[in-house]
C-alpha cells in the first residue's frame, strides 16, 4: 500500500506542532493526560497513538485534527502551519 509521506519522510504535518503545544501546556501534560482529554472530547486515542502522531509515524484524520485543535484552543489551520 502506498503511503503519502512529506519531504522529511513523516506521515503527517501536525505531529511536531501537537508535541510542542502539549509540552507548552501549563501545567505540563503527558501523552497519557492528553489522551484522557481527547477522550473527554469524544476522540478515542491512547498514549501510543499520540506518540506515533507526534513522531510522524501515524496519519491524522480531519476529525482528529478538529478535536486536537479544540483541546488546545486553536484553529485547525494553526495545527497545520
Amino acid at each position: 500500500m502506498y503511503k503519502n509521506k512529506n519531504k522529511n519522510g513523516t506521515l503527517n504535518l501536525s505531529g511536531p506542532h501537537i508535541k510542542a503545544l502539549r509540552l507548552a501546556m501549563k501545567p505540563a501534560v503527558s501523552q497519557r493526560m492528553l489522551a484522557d482529554r481527547l477522550q473527554l472530547e469524544g476522540l478515542d486515542l491512547d498514549k501510543n497513538a499520540i506518540q506515533r502522531i507526534e513522531c510522524g509515524k501515524r496519519f491524522v484524520t480531519d476529525i482528529e485534527l478538529a478535536v486536537f485543535a479544540r483541546v488546545f484552543g486553536i484553529t485547525v489551520d494553526e495545527l497545520l502551519k
